[in-house]
């Protein structure tokens, strides 16, 4: 059977229970995903060298790493070319690019360090997200928003604003609004002495950083919360508890990384939730291994279940979804494209369920009905869906896509030193 045939087959088994698969595959092409620039690169960037920092770390040694900006583009050109759909690119502060003899520190960040960003997604269409970088630098070596040094405080706080105008420069030159995310590596090792001291510097530091003049249609501000990380097991400064009061009272967007929590906490329950008291949010979807490890996006439980929260509250246009992981032992243009389309199948297969009929055989408490569909679903032919999606997209089926990853590895990857 050819692949229409099989599609045409699983579109009359879903039919039976109310599913439209032709609407699923309309409805799915036009849903972006923010696919993380620093996975190409093991989150090093271009605006100076040495080891990352912040509790970050990006193992392995996998040949192929990009170097350049040029590198990185290419990779990121490949990957997309595997991908179904139009998405975006996030990008960090740190991946600014200068000309030749240029540089800027983060505090004197412009607009112009980030053209060839802007010219890049202009060619292909994409939008931008950005990421102000708060680690990996001399001056982040301590605490960035909540030192007590008021010299490095204002260093960071002026690397903020310098990140919203690049937002609002990204949001004007691409006719689309820029999502620009906050997440700091600020806390201690150790049982802390003041609690409240930090946050209140980051309180301040951020209302300092919002207290410019911008267009908040056009940049989305997000704050980012962790419970913990390397070298700050015992306290950070952006709890989640600090970070989902201070956008309630600023009125900005909560952003939730499912790394970024205890083990035994899902986001996919916490979506519901944030819906019902935010006009937007925002996700990093990462998998977390025992902690905040980034590795590569699987199609598990848990990204399933962060799907079905997206899909069956009529929340596509509401949540923001964004990539966020780094695996340095394995092909990394790889590594992009099975996170990406995973994030895309796990959409899918939320699409393809009936979650009216299951709505309401919850409401009616017809618990052992509900446990019969929900298995049952499992077996539906929802590859033969997936796999006509790729080809009416005009990118490769099933794993074929990973030919090209070994020609690609085989003649560009192999030849960086």
């Amino acid at each position: 059977m050819t692949t229409k045939e099989r599609y045409e087959s699983a579109k009359e088994i879903y039919a039976g229970v109310g599913v439209d698969t032709d609407q699923v595959l309309e409805t799915l092409k036009s849903v972006p995903i923010s696919m993380h620039c620093w996975q190409g690169d093991d989150v090093n960037g271009f605006d100076r060298e040495g080891a990352l920092t912040g509790g970050i770390q990006a193992t392995g040694n996998y040949p192929g790493k990009a170097r350049t900006p040029e590198e990185l583009m290419a990779d990121i050109d490949e990957a997309l070319s595997l991908i179904p759909g139009k998405h975006r690119i996030n990008v960090h502060a740190s991946y600014a690019i200068f000309e030749e003899g240029e540089w800027a520190d983060r505090d004197k960040l412009e607009p112009k360090h980030f053209k060839k960003w802007v010219e890049f997604a202009k060619e292909r269409g994409l939008g931008l997200d950005f990421n102000p970088t708060f680690f990996s630098h001399p001056k982040a070596d301590d605490y960035t928003l909540t030192s007590p040094d008021e010299e490095i405080r204002k260093f960071w706080i002026d690397h903020g604003k310098a990140c919203v105008r690049i937002s609002q420069y990204f949001a004007e030159e691409l006719g689309t609004p820029c999502l620009m995310n906050i997440w700091i590596p600020d806390g201690f090792k150790d049982v802390p002495a003041d609690r409240l001291g930090p946050r209140a510097r980051y309180k301040d530091s951020l209302d300092q950083i919002l207290g410019i003049d911008y267009d908040k249609e056009k940049v989305l501000v997000c704050l980012e919360s962790k419970v913990f990380g390397i070298g700050l097991e015992a306290y950070t400064a952006g709890s989640a508890e600090f970070t989902m009061n201070y956008v309630m009272n600023k009125g900005i967007v909560p952003l939730m990384d499912n790394g970024h929590y205890h083990p035994t906490e899902m986001v996919s329950d916490k979506i519901p939730s944030m819906l019902l008291f935010n006009d937007k949010i925002a996700l990093h979807v990462t998998r977390p291994v025992r902690w905040d490890s980034d590795h590569v996006v699987l199609l598990d439980d848990e990204t399933k279940e962060i799907a079905k929260e997206i899909v069956r509250n009529d929340a596509l246009k509401r949540v923001i979804i964004g990539l966020d992981f780094f695996d340095a032992s394995i092909n990394r243009v790889s590594a992009w494209v099975v996170g990406m389309r995973n994030m895309q199948k796990a959409l899918m297969l939320a699409m393809l369920s009936p979650n009216k009929k299951l709505k309401e055989l919850q409401d009616t408490q017809q618990f052992t009905e509900l446990m019969a569909m929900q298995e049952e679903l499992k077996c539906y032919p929802f590859g033969d869906v997936w796999n006509y999606f790729c080809e009416v997209n005009n990118v490769p089926e099933k794993e074929d896509w990973f030919k090209e990853i070994k020609r690609y590895e085989a003649e560009e990857l192999s030849k960086r030193a």
